[in-house]
């Protein structure tokens, strides 16, 4: 081994393979944390050890060392043995804001963690690991149960909630004056646009199960005046017209042919000069920067018989394919981008 190959392996150590290796450990204190409520119950401020963990209804063993353990990750904060939010959880996981983004953890507690312990299978085969196995339709058996779809649909919400939020900020939406939003879920991208653009007025498309959760959401943020929800299966019922149409977390559910379908649906719902946005974690054109991105499409692969994460430019190309004059990207928050079709 010549010297500078020596020098560099002094300073090789296995830190990111060990942190990587053992990240879910993280993640799943998190993720139970979520689920016991933890955050919940210190927005009403710090709380020390054994009156938290009486209220958790944790065993004193485990205490100490979970609570501690979420300190070091720093989801809390410790002083004079008081446990209190940070300045994060206190706003997006606390359950009773309307800021609450645990919808989503919720969903991967539940969901998400025990079927990518079959990602190896479904890199092996191909094949979605999800209720699929047994032989249930994912979507037709989440939208059959309605305690689990609004569980999704708080997730999607909450996956959704800072794209939406940049897409509002961002977008020029003083040129238009209606928005349809397919797959709408609680209505949360279009309860943002309203908030934002008081002369904007939009519609929700989703399946029939979605109408309360979606009626109930918007009514809360005062906005039923301006959204509205329309029931339909946007492959094959009749699209309401539109200035805008967004399509969030909703091409990455399919295959090639039904990304295109759903785009001509859209590109034929508008009208000249009207926009198309799609936005999720759009991988980067290079495709080695956006490990969210990439870890959805992976995600895709567990959750979809043929779904996947794309880049900026395949999603471009399918927008020209199907007639769009204009296109372009533009990155939102995090690892979200939106790509926007001008017809």
């Amino acid at each position: 081994m010549s010297a500078t190959a020596q020098t560099r392996a002094t300073h090789v150590t296995p830190e990111a393979i060990l942190q990587l290796g053992l990240a879910f450990w993280g993640s799943k204190t998190l993720l139970s944390a979520v689920e016991l409520g933890v955050f919940s119950e210190l927005s009403g401020g710090p709380l020390a050890q054994d009156e938290l963990a009486v209220r958790l209804g944790l065993h004193p063993r485990s205490s100490r060392d979970f609570l501690d353990a979420l300190v070091a990750l720093g989801m809390l904060e410790r002083e004079d043995g008081r446990y209190a939010n940070t300045a994060a959880t206190e706003l997006f996981l606390d359950r009773a804001k309307p800021s609450y983004l645990g919808g989503l953890l919720e969903m991967a507690n539940a969901r998400l963690y025990p079927f990518w312990g079959r990602l190896t299978e479904a890199l092996r085969t191909g094949e979605p690991q999800n209720e699929s196995r047994t032989g249930d339709d994912f979507f037709g058996a989440l939208y059959a149960d309605p305690e689990r779809l609004r569980q999704f649909l708080r997730a999607m919400t909450g996956l959704s909630t800072g794209a939406a939020m940049g897409i509002a900020a961002t977008f020029p939406f003083d040129r238009y004056e209606t928005v349809l939003d397919l797959g709408c879920a609680e209505g949360g991208l279009l309860v943002q646009l309203a908030q934002r653009h008081t002369h904007l007025s939009g519609t929700g498309f989703d399946l029939p199960a979605v109408k309360e959760p979606f009626e109930e959401y918007v009514r809360t943020m005062g906005l039923d005046d301006r959204l509205q929800f329309v029931a339909g299966d946007f492959f094959d019922d009749p699209l309401p017209s539109a200035d805008v149409v967004t399509l969030g977390h909703i091409l990455h559910d399919w295959g090639r042919e039904e990304k295109l379908a759903l785009l001509r649906r859209a590109y034929d719902a508008v009208p000249d000069g009207g926009a198309v946005i799609v936005f999720e974690a759009i991988i980067d054109d290079d495709r080695r920067a956006n490990a969210f991105g990439l870890l959805m499409s992976l995600n895709m692969l567990i959750e979809t018989p043929g779904g996947s994460d794309y880049t900026a430019a395949d999603c471009q190309g399918w927008m020209r394919e199907v007639g769009f004059s204009e296109t372009y990207a533009e990155h939102l928050v995090g690892p979200d981008s939106m790509v926007v079709g001008i017809k």
